[in-house]
């Protein structure tokens, strides 16, 4: 884990970014994914989690809240998720935990500059 910077994690998952990297990526894994994204792609990938949120769900589905008939698409047209309500709280608390950190960070950077 030395090798890491570590941003933000949750109960689903981490974020984080290589030490010895150039790279402006953030490294988000949940599930057995990982996504590297730009602060944009962040971003967006949070509205497409809102825009997720107003999926009509089964009224009566026996699994509940455990059920993984969300569709979550990604900042990748070419990628989507099946995901349960309580996922994609977590994944919502997940990426923007890391956004966070990450413009408080850059804030913190250029103040010490001055």
């Amino acid at each position: 884990m030395n090798e890491i910077i570590k941003i933000y994690e949750n109960k689903i998952g981490i974020s984080f970014r290589w030490v010895n990297s150039n790279s402006f990526l953030t490294q988000v894994i949940f599930r057995d994914t990982g996504f590297h994204l730009t602060e944009d792609e962040i971003e967006l990938f949070i509205e497409k989690i809102i825009d997720s949120k107003k999926q009509k769900r089964c009224p009566e589905c026996p699994m509940g809240e455990d059920c993984r008939s969300i569709l979550l698409q990604t900042p990748s047209n070419k990628v989507s998720l099946a995901v349960s309500s309580i996922e994609l709280g977590q994944i919502e608390d997940l990426l923007k935990g890391t956004l966070f950190q990450l413009r408080l960070n850059n804030y913190l950077v250029d103040i010490c500059k001055n």
